[in-house]
């Protein structure tokens, strides 16, 4: 028989009065071995009782499958079930389970709430005590915390596009599967840690199965305050969501953090669309930056382009769209020419310069290669100075996100005056520059509503390109270098001095022809 592996995790502080209790009320289906395999998991966080000796006690007594740690140091609620699911994933159990040790919640409950992970039908089990609200009323819930609980969930699930019933309860099975592919060790150490992890598991898109429980109010000590609760899990549950528009981050909101977080833009207008615009058809192509060969698809297939590709990172998958590629790291990076080619027609930088420790050095050594050519360079970068960054920075906030104009990657940070400066002070004429809306899309799915604020956007940047332009995109040439210049100069001294000396020597014929006819 595939038993399941179930791990009971009890959170304690100051339950020595509860904690016998709670024991006991666990269904014996727990303690034996016929259906699960399991463990109880008592965490003790720095009581200043005797839960842990009570809790000893009973293990001792009962013979029961037991085990007690203490945190020497109060980790709080959040911090105590950081570590349970924790021990949970490194014991390689198959579901773990909340109880508090304070007999709020019902132990009798424990196989009800269990079984639709354990059969596969349910990756987190919510108990519900407001599936049927009169029955939180009845169980002793104060009306207050109850008209709280309704208004709160109300609110977090306008906020989230959920529908839950309750957002507030202790009582919560994990499968602990999903608990490894969320970032749970970022979260909240106080009580908005509950909060956290819904938000976690509701963007993951795992299955949430809540289920009516008990509701039970008696002598426990409360040790939440309500107001300061409340401000905590609104905050966090509107940030979860600001985090998708890139002006804000945090790490427990990431659940891509290993993977790249750079999108095709090539179906709506923004960086990706103005450079495809500016390249010519069959031309040659060097795109710094390629990352997944996004650009270099629609340049292949489109404008019948020769792509060559360098980036640090490239997508074994996107190859095939160029003619070469070359895996560099551009703060030391030395570019020769492709040798198959005798003319670069365009060089695409789009989100590079951002990234690089030394931007200046960097178009420097490609101006010295490429300023015979002359090609056109298509840049792109964030615009430091758009009106969210700029409001962020008001209120004392500046907050690096996985992409946007404060990516957690970028090293140097741009207006369109000090990229102008830049590319000026380097040796690089600008033909064309222009804002690029905000990449909506991205965060709003309905078509028609991300095209119409598309516009609306487009419209402010015509009105004011620094404040509502999301990136800066522009159109650049390299000028001669001093030396391209000296040589230049060279080659066409030498041909003016052949010119002089083809020019002396006719004119010395002319002369002896001319003396000759006088002395006839």
């Amino acid at each position: 028989m595939n038993r399941k592996r179930v791990l009971i995790f009890i959170v304690a502080y100051n339950a020595e009065k509860h904690i016998e209790s709670v024991l006991n009320r666990i269904p014996s289906v727990f303690w034996q071995d016929d259906i699960y395999d399991s463990e109880v998991l008592i965490i003790d966080d720095a009581s200043k009782d005797k839960t842990v000796e009570v809790a000893n006690r009973y293990k001792l007594l009962t013979g029961r499958n037991i085990k007690v740690l203490r945190n020497p140091v109060n980790q709080r609620y959040g911090g105590n079930q950081k570590i349970g699911y924790t021990y949970a994933i490194e014991q390689n159990f198959d579901v773990v389970a909340l109880l508090h040790g304070d007999g709020q919640y019902a132990p009798e409950m424990l196989d009800t709430l269990i079984s639709p992970i354990a059969k596969g039908e349910a990756d987190v089990v919510f108990g519900s005590r407001m599936m049927e609200k009169q029955s939180a009323l009845k169980g002793g819930m104060p009306f207050y915390k109850f008209l709280g609980n309704i208004i709160l969930t109300t609110t977090q699930n306008l906020l989230l596009k959920s529908n839950l019933t309750e957002f507030h309860t202790g009582y919560r099975i994990y499968s602990v599967d999903a608990l490894r592919k969320i970032p749970f060790q970022y979260n909240s150490n106080d009580f908005d840690f509950d909060t956290d992890i819904i938000i976690q598991v509701l963007e993951n898109k795992f299955r949430i199965l809540e289920i009516p429980i008990p509701t039970h109010y008696g002598d426990e000590v409360c040790h939440v305050n309500g107001t300061k609760y409340a401000m905590q899990i609104l905050r966090t549950s509107l940030l979860s969501q600001v985090q998708k528009f890139n002006i804000y981050y945090h790490p427990k909101f990431d659940y891509h953090l290993h993977e790249s977080p750079y999108q095709s833009k090539t179906e709506f207008e923004s960086s990706h669309t103005f450079a495809i615009d500016q390249v010519k058809d069959k031309t040659t192509v060097l795109d710094f930056g390629c990352a997944s060969g996004y650009i270099a698809k629609k340049l292949k297939e489109d404008k019948a382009c020769r792509v060559y590709g360098y980036d640090q990172h490239i997508n074994p998958e996107s190859k095939g769209y160029f003619v070469e590629t070359a895996q560099v790291d551009f703060d030391n990076f030395d570019f020769n020419l492709p040798k198959n080619e005798s003319t670069i027609d365009t060089v695409l930088l789009l989100d590079v310069v951002e990234h690089l420790a030394d931007p200046q050095g960097f178009l420097t050594m490609l101006r010295e290669r490429l300023a015979a050519q002359r090609p056109e360079i298509i840049m792109t970068t964030g615009n430091i100075a758009f009106i969210l960054t700029r409001l962020s920075l008001l209120f004392g906030q500046f907050n690096y996100g996985r992409r946007g104009i404060l990516d957690l990657t970028h090293k140097r940070l741009f207006t369109f005056s000090s990229i102008k400066q830049l590319l000026r002070d380097f040796g690089y004429e600008i033909t064309k520059i222009e804002g690029i809306p905000v990449p909506i899309p991205f965060v709003i799915p309905n078509k028609s509503l991300a095209s119409f604020l598309l516009k609306i956007n487009k419209l402010l940047i015509k009105l004011n390109k620094g404040m509502f332009s999301f990136q800066i995109a522009l159109v650049a040439k390299p000028l001669p270098t001093l030396n391209l210049l000296l040589a230049n100069a060279k080659t066409r001294g030498q041909e003016e001095y052949q010119k002089a000396l083809t020019n002396v020597g006719q004119n010395q014929n002319l002369s002896s022809r001319d003396k000759y006819q006088t002395t006839k």
